[in-house]
C-alpha cells in the first residue's frame, strides 16, 4: 500500500520541521511548504516554495502535493505563521499634522487568510475520489492548524498576533463540527503550544526569564498532533471517521489540556452554572487566569522590539 501523504506548511523550521521529521518516521510522505528551504532534507519529502499568503502559490503547491503523492492527500498541518509586524500604542506621534501610515497586516495575510486559504484547498483535495491504486479507502483526511497559546491567553504586547491565533480557535469551532464537514470525512482540530524553545529565533536572554517548567518540549507537541490525528493508524479503514473534530487542544510544558468551546448562557440572564453573574463569573475567572497567567507581558518583551518570536511561541 502507497503511503499517506501529509502537506506540513511553515515546514522548514521550528515546529513544522519537527513535525515533519515526526511524520517521516511513522512512514508518511510529505510535501513540506515554506518560503524557506529545510536546512535538510529528508527521505520522503519534497519542498515546494510557497507564501501562504498568496491563493496562486498555495493552489499551486497543492495540486503539486496531490499529484505527487499518486492523487491523495491524506493529512495537512497548517503551520506556517508570523508574528507581529505593526504597532499601535508605542507608535502614538500625538502630532495632529503627523496622521499614522497604513499599518502592516501581513500577520493577519499570513496566520488567518493563509490558513483558510489552507483549509478550503485542503478540503478539495481531501474528498476527490483520487485512484483507488493508492490504498487510500474513503475520500477524506485531517486538518491540524497550529495555534498557539496567545490563541487562549492574551498577549499584550503582539497583539497582531494574539488576534489572528484567536482567530484559528473561532475557525476550527466554527467548522470543525459542521455537518458538511462531518459529512466529508474532514476532521479539523487546533493544536496550541505554550512556549516552546526550537533553538530558533528565541530572543536573547529570554530562557533566563523565565521560570523552571515554563518551557513545553517539542516531544509534548508532538505528542498533541499524535492525540488530535491519530497519525500512526492512517491506515485503518475508518481513520477518516473517527477522532476529535472542531476541539482546540493545549500543549503545555508536559500536559495536554483540552479547551472546549464555551456554552450559551440558559434563560438570558447570563447566569453561570454555579449561579454566578455573568460578570462576577467573568471576574473570578479573569482573576484565576491572572495569576497563572504563563503567557503574560514579561515573556513577550522580544516581540515589543520587533524581534521574530514566532518561530519559539507558535
Amino acid at each position: 500500500m502507497a503511503p499517506p501523504i501529509a502537506i506540513v506548511t511553515g515546514g522548514s523550521s521550528g515546529i513544522g520541521a519537527a513535525f515533519v521529521a515526526h511524520l517521516v518516521s511513522l512512514g508518511w510522505n510529505v510535501v513540506v511548504a515554506d518560503i524557506h528551504q529545510p536546512k535538510h532534507a529528508l527521505s520522503g519529502t519534497l519542498y515546494i516554495h510557497t507564501d501562504v499568503s498568496s491563493w496562486e502559490q498555495q493552489a499551486d503547491m497543492f495540486k503539486q502535493a496531490y499529484d505527487w503523492g499518486g492523487q491523495r492527500l491524506d493529512f495537512c498541518a497548517l503551520n506556517a505563521g508570523i508574528d507581529d509586524r505593526d504597532d499601535i500604542f508605542n507608535t502614538l506621534s500625538h502630532d495632529l499634522h503627523k496622521p499614522p501610515k497604513k499599518p502592516n497586516t501581513d500577520t493577519f495575510a499570513v496566520n488567518i487568510t493563509g490558513t483558510y486559504y489552507g483549509v478550503k484547498l485542503a478540503a478539495h483535495y481531501m474528498t476527490l475520489p483520487g485512484d483507488p491504486g493508492t490504498g487510500k479507502s474513503k475520500p477524506g483526511g485531517k486538518i491540524i492548524i497550529t495555534g498557539s497559546g496567545a490563541g487562549l491567553f492574551p498577549s499584550s504586547s503582539t497583539p497582531q498576533y494574539t488576534t489572528s491565533k484567536h482567530a484559528l480557535i473561532g475557525l476550527v469551532r466554527a467548522l470543525g463540527k459542521s455537518d458538511a464537514a462531518l459529512a466529508a470525512h474532514v476532521r479539523i482540530n487546533t493544536l496550541c503550544p505554550a512556549i516552546v524553545d526550537t533553538g530558533e529565533g528565541m530572543p536573547v536572554g529570554l530562557l533566563e526569564k523565565l521560570l523552571p517548567g515554563q518551557i513545553t518540549p517539542m516531544s509534548t507537541v508532538l505528542r498533541g498532533f499524535d492525540t488530535l490525528a491519530d497519525l500512526a493508524g492512517a491506515g485503518a479503514e475508518d481513520w477518516v471517521e473517527r477522532g476529535p473534530a472542531g476541539e482546540t487542544l493545549e500543549a503545555k510544558v508536559n500536559d495536554l489540556i483540552w479547551h472546549y468551546s464555551p456554552e450559551r448562557p440558559k434563560g438570558g440572564k447570563g447566569k453561570s452554572s454555579s449561579g454566578e453573574s455573568g460578570a462576577q463569573a467573568t471576574s473570578a475567572a479573569t482573576a484565576a487566569t491572572t495569576t497563572t497567567d504563563p503567557y503574560k507581558d514579561g515573556f513577550h518583551q522580544g516581540a515589543a522590539r520587533g524581534e521574530h518570536t514566532h518561530f519559539w511561541y507558535e
